[in-house]
């Protein structure tokens, strides 16, 4: 019997696939634990149905991510830290600023947890800040890091 999973099974497959199994193991398990949906011709048809339209959201969310991307990239932010004697900082720039300042200078809301800051920052300067905005999208933003005055 085929059968379509509704969630993952183990050593069977995953949501969504759609696989021969024995009529037991359909009616024992997948449908009486509703792990799947009997593959007849109305249940194909919404499987298709919901994929064409997960692909429309994944395609939409992508060209925002892409979007997003250009106008971070474009724009450029600038962080002023105190500086002691030699040039020593005091404190640092964390992916927590950067979020804020993106949204108080460029307007543009950023989770600070898609900021791909390896360590904070803590020299003046211009630093590449990565932003991963989408599995496929990551946009560099230019921190511009001044000394308080």
């Amino acid at each position: 019997m085929k059968v379509i999973l509704t969630e993952d099974v183990k050593a069977l497959g995953k949501k969504g696939d759609i696989v021969e199994v024995s009529d037991g193991y359909a009616r024992n398990f997948i449908l009486k634990k509703k792990k799947g949906l009997e593959a007849n011709g109305k249940n194909l048809n919404d499987l298709k149905l919901k994929k064409a339209n997960d692909d429309k959201i994944a395609q939409q969310q992508y060209e925002e991510a892409a979007a997003l991307g250009k106008k971070i990239e474009a724009g450029k932010i600038e962080v002023a830290i105190k500086m002691g004697e030699g040039g020593k900082a005091f404190g640092s720039v964390s992916s927590k600023e950067i979020a804020e300042e993106v949204k108080a200078q460029l307007g543009l809301e950023i989770d600070k947890k898609k900021v791909q800051l390896k360590e904070t920052i803590k020299t003046l300067g211009t630093h590449n800040v990565p932003i991963k905005l989408h599995p496929k999208v990551t946009a560099d933003l230019k921190v511009v890091v001044t000394e308080e005055a």
